[in-house]
């Protein structure tokens, strides 16, 4: 098994999800989003390493909240202005030793040991990316005029955690930021580093971007718990 560290995104304002607090610091029934996630990794990767990027308010605390939960970390990392600066900051705190670098969305509670398995074996079988993703079950259209219909076949969603040769994601990093990288696959694609392989993804890993999608996470939490 490959030493694995994981770092957790969650140094996002949360615009999208409306009010005054981000999404990932909301009550999921008896504690907040982080924790789940937390909980979710340590129990799907064993030993695994995690750093946590966050804002620079909670930078002072967040050690000692995640403590205080039972989920402890091992690093904490000052988020940027953009994903790409957060990632870029938690990997400073990843061990040279250190063989596969995950990176993961702290707004994705529910990472399985199927799917972070499925990554690791991966990795350790020769890939120097894998991702999880789902097939695209809604009807596709461009925008514009005329508007036209795509072919869903051959695409699909990709979630977190996505997997990396951390001595690759380090050297992809080295890239300057531009707008199109919305995930670290296609900052790793952008430098040239090698294939990235698809895993099976799950439905039940979703990300919650809205309150909606709090609701949806009570049920499935709720679900894994009967």
């Amino acid at each position: 098994m490959p030493s694995v560290h994981v770092i957790v995104v969650a140094g996002g304002s949360g615009r999208r999800f409306g009010g005054a607090v981000p999404k990932q610091w909301m009550p999921l029934d008896a504690d907040p989003v982080y924790v789940h996630t937390l909980r979710s990794l340590r129990s799907a990767i064993p030993g695994c390493r995690i750093t946590m990027v966050v804002a620079a308010d909670r930078v002072g605390s967040i050690m000692e909240e995640c403590a205080a939960h039972g989920v402890p970390v091992d690093a904490v990392a000052c988020g940027g202005d953009t994903r790409w600066a957060s990632v870029r900051s938690g990997l400073a705190t990843v061990a040279d030793d250190t063989d596969c670098v995950m990176v993961h969305d702290c707004a994705r509670p529910f990472p399985s040991p199927a799917l972070t398995g499925a990554l690791l074996d991966a990795i350790d079988a020769g890939a120097r990316g894998a991702v999880p993703a789902i097939a695209v079950t809604d009807s596709l259209r461009t925008a514009g005029s005329p508007s036209r219909a795509v072919d869903r076949s051959g695409l699909r969603a990709v979630q977190t955690p996505q997997a990396f040769r951390a001595d690759l994601l380090r050297r992809a990093y080295c890239l300057p930021y531009r707008a199109d990288f919305t995930d670290d696959a296609s900052v790793f694609e952008a430098a040239g580093m090698g294939e990235i392989v698809l895993t099976q993804g799950d439905p039940d890993n979703i990300k919650i971007t809205n309150p909606r999608d709090l609701a949806v996470a009570r049920l499935i939490l709720a679900d894994r718990k009967a």
